[in-house]
């Protein structure tokens, strides 16, 4: 094993070594608007999001027309990675207990394989949510979970040899990334991390904040760059590190006007999509739009409805990507396609900004 993952290692450096910073996009709509997306200007695109049945990967038969045609626009973009990405925050029930046995993991590798030929696909993201750390009220998680992931991700490179990739999403959190990962066993063995730098404040948050900060501010610890010094602190290579942005807000409600709503008390009201954003979040239906210098990280506030809404948006996508280019990281990824305008949107931002041209 230790001259395989030598091999692996000498491989996986090569392979990141000749590419320019990833661009990587996750997909989770019906496949009616694939056609429409730029797809020319991704690295990679993952559809989401398998899930584990009797030990193994399972896909639902209506999504196999998604896969097929995400597949097919290799014919529009040649050099474009398709993956299959497993669990997402509710689709991960299972994997503590699966994950904990050796059978389990085998018996999951296999499938992988197979579902990676059926599909002609190059690789599976995994997105387990999350090892050794509490994810969705109900999930299982112990903290064996840590050392059955480095178990896992080793069975899969042995049933995948060079042939296919592997990355991993990681939750942009402190104890994510200090609880959930054997960081050292296992970036030999996989292509990429990425770090879900959005939903830092979320569903369960009692206060406002920015979901999607590239930096940290006193107010704010958790932010792009602070999961990054962690990750680099564990020697993890920057080239495989992959940062997160947000093609969608979160929206509070019940916020008091001090500091237009930021880190203030509210409830998690919705999600909205970027193509919403001209029809929601506008000046006319009582919206102030803010940036935060510091963070660079964009809000804003609705005084009157009492609303308070954090996002991405044009200044912050170029400042990750440029944060990627001076830190010589692996690239930047995104949640999700489907949230996206075809035209003029987030995705040809980040493009642009990464100069990938």
């Amino acid at each position: 094993m230790r001259e395989n993952v030598a091999l692996f290692t000498l491989i996986l450096t090569l392979r990141l070594a000749a590419q320019r910073p990833a661009l990587v996009g996750y997909y989770a709509g019906d496949g009616s608007d694939l056609a429409g997306h730029k797809v020319e200007q991704l690295s990679h695109l993952i559809w989401c999001f398998a899930h584990v049945r009797n030990d193994s990967m399972v896909i639902a038969p209506e999504q196999e027309q998604v896969i097929t045609r995400m597949v097919s626009l290799r014919g529009r973009n040649a050099s474009l990675k398709v993956l299959l990405s497993m669990g997402g925050w509710s689709g991960c029930s299972n994997c503590s207990e699966t994950f904990s046995r050796e059978e389990g993991r085998r018996t999951f590798a296999a499938s992988a394989v197979a579902l990676l030929v059926k599909y002609g696909a190059d690789g599976i993201d995994l997105d387990w949510e999350y090892p050794a750390v509490q994810g969705p009220p109900g999930h299982a998680f112990h903290d064996e979970d840590r050392h059955n992931f480095t178990l896992l991700v080793r069975e899969l490179r042995a049933a995948f040899g060079a042939r296919y990739e592997i990355s991993f999403a990681a939750g942009g959190t402190d104890e994510c990334l200090m609880q959930g990962f054997e960081w050292d066993t296992i970036m030999p063995l996989v292509d990429r991390v990425h770090i879900m730098s959005y939903d830092l404040v979320h569903g369960y948050s009692t206060r406002t904040g920015h979901h999607a900060a590239l930096y940290s501010t006193p107010e704010q610890e958790l932010s792009a760059a602070h999961a990054v010094e962690l990750l680099l602190a564990r020697g993890v290579p920057r080239t495989k590190i992959i940062i997160g942005c947000a093609f969608y807000g979160r929206v509070f409600k019940n916020v008091g006007p001090s500091e237009n709503g930021l880190f203030q008390a509210g409830t998690f009201s919705h999600a909205v999509p970027f193509t919403a954003f001209d029809k929601s979040i506008t000046r006319a239906k009582g919206w102030k739009v803010l940036m935060d210098k510091k963070a660079v990280a964009a809000y804003a506030y609705n005084e009157h409805e009492r609303l308070f809404a954090t996002f991405d948006l044009h200044a912050s996508l170029v400042a990750k990507a440029r944060y990627v280019e001076r830190e010589r990281l692996g690239g930047v990824m995104f949640w999700q396609l489907a949230d996206d305008k075809p035209s003029k949107g987030l995705l040809d931002i980040l493009y642009k900004a990464l100069d990938r041209h």
